[in-house]
This record gives structure tokens, sequence and C-alpha cells, in this order.
């Protein structure tokens, strides 16, 4: 019922319907509650409304807004006259962020007070944050439910401060904004050239809108080339690597609008690039897709891997069965097939033809659906496939772990786990960086004698300081057996002295031991 019926804050519910009927039939969340012996406050308790106050706003037909109580606190705030009142107006006022546009720039002047060890002086700018923040609560937008079905377009930008990004989607021939973000930069990346600062912009955006974008078409539009010229680098950096291995998980289409026409999100100044950024001159004159992967959109997969599906003579036949019919194939025609095949039987109801491509639904550990569907690799295709996710442009030669992970987003077969760690071992360049396997040392355990002189422990102590007869060091000697100890002076521990004394003295005295156990100084073994 939860996330589809009603949704749940600590003690705060909201159930929800599109006609007066199928609320009516929601209401069974009165009788869970009483089966879990919940109470409810009648005076707290609406039903049947067109809209309703949830968590600080307002939750309607058309949308979600503000609380009007919530933003009249806003607008009678005094001017702050010390650090911890600005912490409270700006807390706030970020608790309805996602309604103000550009709201990390707008706040910037009030975010420089509440800084640690920073001297708490009210000036101009901040008056005018403080306005500014005040009347766009106040004038804040009605934000509608986003569309599942219908494509987002995201707008980014980015300047020397900060990013910005619009959320959105077109209904009836009009855009309409489903959130606003904005964050500022950290201090080292703000040292980045414009253009790192606008592909950091896409990628923090796609972070924070993870759950709306995630497994959905959507178009990015930027007024900054910088994604073209990232896909077109031969061997990117470390940091442009990982930029590129977070933007795979989405299935997204970019497209450059110049900046006159890019202004919804364009809140931010923005500042030239340094004359000596090497980062923004790069280009590839013939730009060539590498691999289904950097496409990520697996419904306009080409007819190479149709043609490799129907191939494989294990997949060849789930194909023709599924195009027959949903009915499950009787056990006569599986019987004579191969084990993969049989296998791939056994999930048939997680098995469909996406656009003529075989295809398995992805199912949670939990057993619940993800909605997400995985393409099946033919056996022809698999070792193009794993050299360009564990040594693609985008890869940076990543362990079985990560490897399998990046292929379990978008593809599946049977043995994947086998493969994708036989070939992460045969890979050269993973070897080479690795070196020689170290040796790993044994546990230490407790060795057990049974009579005296089977086994004798040796070992120097010292330097002390010089005695009478010029001797600076002890030679310990101890059974294991009998723990009898015996010390020998010694002017110095060369290996010929310690030789003489365990010779002449304790040799002669005890007999030869079966074993002499020592730390392995050189003394000993010279």
């Amino acid at each position: 019922m939860q996330w589809k019926e009603a949704l749940v804050y600590l003690d705060d519910v909201i159930v929800f319907g599109r006609t007066f009927e199928e609320e009516l039939g929601r209401l069974e969340v009165l009788q869970r509650l009483r089966d879990a012996n919940l109470k409810l406050s009648p005076k707290k308790c609406l039903f049947f409304q067109q809209e309703v106050p949830f968590l600080g706003h307002i939750v309607g037909k058309d949308g979600v807004r503000t609380d009007p109580l919530k933003v009249t606190a806003v607008k009678e705030w005094p001017v702050p006259t010390s650090v911890a009142e600005v912490r409270s107006f700006v807390g706030l006022c970020t608790y309805y962020r996602r309604f103000v546009k550009g709201f990390a720039s707008v706040a910037a002047p009030l975010h420089q007070l509440t800084r640690k060890g920073a001297h708490f002086q009210w000036n101009e700018a901040c008056q005018q944050a403080f306005e500014d923040l005040k009347q766009a609560l106040m004038e804040a937008p009605v934000l509608p439910y986003p569309d599942p079905g219908n494509r987002y377009l995201l707008d980014t930008d980015a300047s020397a401060e900060g990013v910005g990004a619009v959320l959105s989607q077109v209904r009836e021939g009009q855009e309409h904004v489903v959130v606003y973000y904005s964050a500022k930069f950290s201090q080292p990346e703000r040292n980045c050239c414009i253009t790192r600062k606008e592909l950091l912009a896409v990628v923090k955006s796609l972070e924070h809108f993870h759950s709306y974008l995630y497994g959905a078409e959507f178009t990015i539009r930027t007024d900054h080339a910088a994604l073209h010229w990232l896909k077109t680098l031969k061997v990117p950096e470390g940091q442009l690597a990982r930029w590129l291995g977070r933007l795979e998980q989405y299935n997204y289409h970019v497209e450059h609008r110049p900046g006159r026409v890019h202004i919804n999100a364009d809140s931010l100044s923005h500042r030239p690039c340094l004359p000596d950024c090497n980062h923004c001159t790069r280009r590839d004159p013939d730009p060539v897709c590498r691999h289904l992967l950097v496409a990520q959109d697996l419904r306009k997969a080409d007819n190479k891997w149709r043609r490799s599906q129907r191939e494989d003579s294990d997949l060849a036949p789930v194909i023709c069965w599924l195009e027959a019919g949903p009915e499950r194939p009787n056990w006569e025609e599986v019987a004579a097939e191969s084990t993969t095949t049989k296998c791939l039987e056994e999930q048939w109801e997680t098995l469909r033809l996406d656009r003529g491509l075989l295809s398995k639904h992805w199912v949670s550990r939990g057993g619940s659906s993800t909605g997400m569907w995985l393409v099946v690799v033919p056996r022809a295709l698999r070792a193009e496939l794993l050299q360009e996710v564990h040594a693609g442009l985008t890869s940076g030669h990543q362990g079985v772990k990560k490897t399998l992970s990046r292929l379990r987003r978008r593809f599946y077969w049977i043995g994947m786990r086998k493969d994708v760690e036989e070939w992460c071992r045969a890979c050269d360049v993973c070897s080479a960086k690795k070196g020689p396997a170290k040796r790993t040392r044994a546990p230490l355990q407790l060795y057990q004698v049974g009579a005296p002189m089977e086994r004798v422990a040796v070992d120097i102590a010292g330097p002390f300081p010089l005695t009478s007869r010029g001797n600076r060091f002890i030679c310990v000697v101890m059974d294991y057996f009998t723990k009898w100890p015996v010390a020998y002076a010694l002017p110095n521990h060369e290996a010929g002295t310690v030789a003489e004394v365990l010779v002449d003295q304790f040799f002669t005295r005890f007999g030869v031991p079966r074993e002499l156990h020592s730390d392995q100084g050189r003394e000993f073994e010279s």
C-alpha cells in the first residue's frame, strides 16, 4: 500500500486517489492502523479534500506549493542580528529551495555569514539576499507532479560560484517546471575551468534528480558542448573517466542550446575560461560512437544484436517460443535443448521480446519489480562487451565487482560472474599493475615439544653499557621444554663470537639440540 496508495512520514499519513470511489476504497488504511493499535486524532484528520497541508506543503490536484502559513513566517521575519538568527532563516528557506530558481546564488551572501570563524557583518548584499529570498518564497510557483510516461527535460548551467538546474516536462505544448536545483561549488571545484564546471553541473544535477531520471529517457540541454567533447576523448583523465562512468547509467540525449536561449538554467554569472586551460581545445574531428553502452538506448540497438541473438544456439529457441505466443513451451520441446536454454525457460515469466531483442526483467533480491529490462547477450558478443566494460574509454580496468555491477545494469547472460572473473584474471594490463601476488604469512601457532633439548631458542640482547671485562651484549639460550635459561656475556655479536660461545659453553655442557630457533639475525645465518 505504501507509495502506491499512501505516503507515511513518522506520524503523518496521506492517502490519495484520482476519484471519489478510488479514495473511498483506500480508506482501508484506517483498518490497518486499528490492527496495529494506533490511534488517530479526529481534529487532525481530513477526508476527501481537494488539497491538504502535508509536511509544510500544500498538496493538491494541480501539484505542490508552499504552505502560506510557513511563508507568512518568512515574510514577517525580522532582520537577523546574529549568526544564529541567520542560520535559522536560511534553514527555513532551504526547506523550500526546490521552489526557488537559483537558490544557492541568491542565498550566497547569507551562507558567507554562517561559515565557521566568519565575523558577523550585515551589509547591503546580505540585506538584498534577505529580501530576495522572502520575495521568491512569496511568489513560489506551483510545481506539478512528474509524469513518468512523459519525457523529462534537464537544463543545466554552471558559473564561477555554483550550479543551477531545472527539471521540466512538456505538457500540452508548454514546458512546466517540475523542480529546481542549485548548489555552490566547493573551493577545489571553483578552481576548475568553465568546461569542467559545466560537466560537473551535469553530474551533480543527475545525482540530485536520480530518483526522477534513473531508468527514464530524458534530454540534457546545455549551452556548452562539454559532453560532446568528453565523449570524443581517446584517453580521458581519471576525473573525467569517473564522470563518464556516472553518466553511463542514464538514458539521455544531449542537446546544445546557445546561451541566448538557455535562460531557464542560466541563473548564475559566467566567467571566461582561463587562457592556459588545456581541457577546452581537444576535439576529435571524426567522433565515433564506441559501443552500445555509450548510446545508452538499448531499444534502438542495431540489427547486429538481433541477428546475433537469433544465430545463438542457446537463445534462438527461446526467441521462437516467445514469438509463437505467451504460452510456456511443453517439456518435450525443452528437453532436447541445451542447459542454458533450459535455464532461460525456467525464467519464462521474466522474458520478453523488446523490439526484437530478447530481454529479461530485473527483479530485486526481495522479489519486487524494478521496471528495468536487461538485454540477454549472445555468446558471440560477450567478448566485445567485456572488453568495452572492463577496458573501454570509461572503464579504467576496474575489478570484478565493479565490472560485474556495470554489466548487470543493462545486460544479462547465464554465467556472467564466471566470465567476468576469468576476463579480469586474464587482463594483461591489470596483471602488470597489480604485480606479483604477495606472500601471505601463516598465522602463529603454538609449538609443542615433548623432551628436553628437542628445541632450543637463542637470541642476542644489547648493546648495554661496557663492562669492566669489555662485554656489551648478552647471548640468551633457553630450552623450550624445561624453560631453563642460560646467559653468556659477549664483547660483540659477530657470527664467530656467537658460534664460539654456543659450541664451547652450551653444546659441550648440555649437548646438541635437535632444533635451534633464532630470529634469523646475521650472526646466526653467516
